[in-house]
């Protein structure tokens, strides 16, 4: 009975720090429509993820959502991305590449910079545009 209801209480903590990231990361996401070095699909793509598996109702709510719901329901369903967001998305990893190399003024951790960020590199490269 005992660990019955520690399990329960285990999931509704679950769900609940679910809902808090999906609800940060959409917070994330609004402000990357505002600030043009913060990238918002991947920050909606989280949310949405969250949102699947602890609220069904703000999942649908963030899919309803006339500027946001597209995105999601492109990568859903075709795993694409728009032209526009894969742009920002890649400019960023380069500038903040940059960036670093320019403060940490050493090639050892600039070498780790980019040996951190090319697999992110790669798989943004890569992704399809949606239609």
């Amino acid at each position: 009975m005992e660990q019955t209801i520690n399990q329960g209480v285990a999931k509704k903590g679950k769900v609940l720090l679910l809902k808090f990231v999906g609800v940060l990361f959409v917070g994330l996401a609004v402000l990357g429509v505002v600030l043009p070095i913060l990238p918002t699909t991947p920050f909606l793509l989280v949310a949405a993820a969250c949102f699947a598996k602890s609220s069904p109702r703000l999942q649908r709510k963030l899919m309803a959502n006339k500027t946001f719901g597209p995105m999601i329901h492109d990568w859903q369903t075709h795993r694409s991305i728009p032209r526009k967001a894969k742009r920002v998305a890649l400019l960023t990893i380069v500038l903040s590449v940059v960036w670093s190399a320019f403060l940490l003024k050493s090639w050892p951790l600039t070498l780790l910079v980019i040996a951190l960020v090319i697999g992110p590199f790669i798989f943004l490269w890569r992704l399809p545009l949606s239609k």
